[in-house]
């Protein structure tokens, strides 16, 4: 067993440190256009007028009520037909974020209503605007107290870049396939993605646990939400 994983990372390490880069490269895209995008979505939600808010809450429904890989077929397989069509890897960046801001967007919306009402009203006796007391005050305490949950999501993220495989996207789980179909050792080649994602999933959460633990600020955590 051992020998056969040694074989396989001298013959094949160069697919698989291809494989890690295309998912580190979806990983951490993705998950930055879903904080991004996630963020809007949660402020318009607790701040827009009431016909933006309806949007909002739809479109989150919309992406949380369907299959994340039908959302990457209709942007790799669908859209062409109306003249729009998108790489493999553009395609399963874009909807890989476009879901998880739907996602995220619950977890920071969640921790923007658990903000002290104490905060909201002191920001606006110091002569602060609507605007700048949401920027300056209420999205920095809600986005540390949401953090717990952002790295939930960004390792869900990690793991559910396996799905881009479906649109040919060489990243880990399709590299194995690949030195697998040449090798027939599978039981070799999956043990070693599998050590790789436990790997990069307790560093994530560790690296993320460290940041927590610099910015947080006592007594405004709230509970993690985790995706259904």
């Amino acid at each position: 067993m051992i020998s056969g994983l040694a074989g396989i990372l001298a013959s094949y390490g160069h697919l698989l440190l291809y494989g890690l880069r295309n998912t580190l490269i979806l990983t951490a895209i993705s998950f930055a256009i879903g904080f991004s995008l996630g963020s809007l979505i949660a402020m318009g939600r607790v701040y827009a007028p009431t016909w933006l808010r309806a949007l909002l809450v739809a479109y989150v429904e919309v992406i949380r009520g369907t299959p994340m890989l039908l959302q990457l077929f209709i942007l790799y397989y669908a859209l062409p037909d109306v003249g729009i069509k998108l790489s493999a890897m553009m395609a399963a960046i874009l909807g890989t974020g476009l879901n998880s801001a739907a996602y995220q967007s619950e977890y920071i919306c969640a921790s923007i209503k658990a903000v002290p009402s104490g905060q909201w009203e002191a920001a606006l006796s110091l002569g602060m605007t609507k605007l700048q007391a949401i920027l300056s005050i209420i999205m920095p305490i809600s986005l540390r107290s949401a953090l717990p949950a952002l790295t939930n999501e960004l390792v869900y993220l990690l793991k559910y870049s396996s799905i881009a495989y479906f649109l040919t996207v060489v990243e880990l789980v399709y590299a194995g396939e690949i030195i697998g179909s040449e090798t027939f050792m599978y039981v070799q080649v999956y043990t070693i993605i599998a050590i790789i994602y436990l790997a990069l999933s307790l560093l994530i959460t560790r690296g993320m646990k460290l940041l927590e633990k610099k910015i947080m600020i006592p007594g405004l955590a709230v509970e993690a939400v985790q995706r259904t």
